[in-house]
């Protein structure tokens, strides 16, 4: 487990941007956060990482954006207004899931039971004592061991 600390946007979007660059194709990154953490910022900054140049805002109405554009494909889902699990199978989420991309997913925490076995899991919370600009961005392995161990020369963030 990493935790960082983040002062500013450019931070958080320097951490996306970072492990962005060390993705390599069929992870998911599950993104938990309440509203105005920072989610968008530090997907903006790892699709910067992946080499994606468009812009790229939250899917909220559509739930999933894809961009093919960079290095790998990169899926980016927002499952805020997800009413039901089931709609993800509409969407064909298995496919992103277990393809040759790269998945994002923003508030992965309301469609836990269907992520995979193992996947990165970023927490990014507010501490308003701290600052408000200020975020604690927890990045965590599930399902499998440490990723640094699987980072060329076990580089971390």
């Amino acid at each position: 487990m990493e935790i960082i600390e983040s002062v500013k946007d450019e931070n958080t979007r320097a951490v996306g941007e970072k492990l962005g660059r060390m993705a390599a194709a069929g992870e998911v990154y599950a993104l938990i956060g309440d509203l105005g953490v920072g989610k968008t910022v530090f997907t903006q900054g790892f699709a910067r990482g992946l080499g994606i140049a468009e812009a790229v805002n939250s899917p909220t109405f559509t739930i999933l954006q894809m961009y093919e554009e960079g290095r790998l494909p990169f899926y980016h889902f927002d499952v805020y207004r997800i009413e039901d699990v089931e709609e993800m199978e509409e969407i064909g989420y298995e496919d992103c899931f277990y393809g040759e991309g790269v998945c994002l997913i923003e508030w992965a925490d309301l469609i836990e039971e269907i992520l995979p076995e193992r996947y990165t899991r970023i927490t990014i919370e507010k501490d308003l004592e701290k600052g408000f600009d200020y975020r604690k961005i927890t990045i965590e392995q599930k399902g499998g061991a440490e990723k640094a161990a699987h980072r060329p020369n076990g580089e971390s963030l």
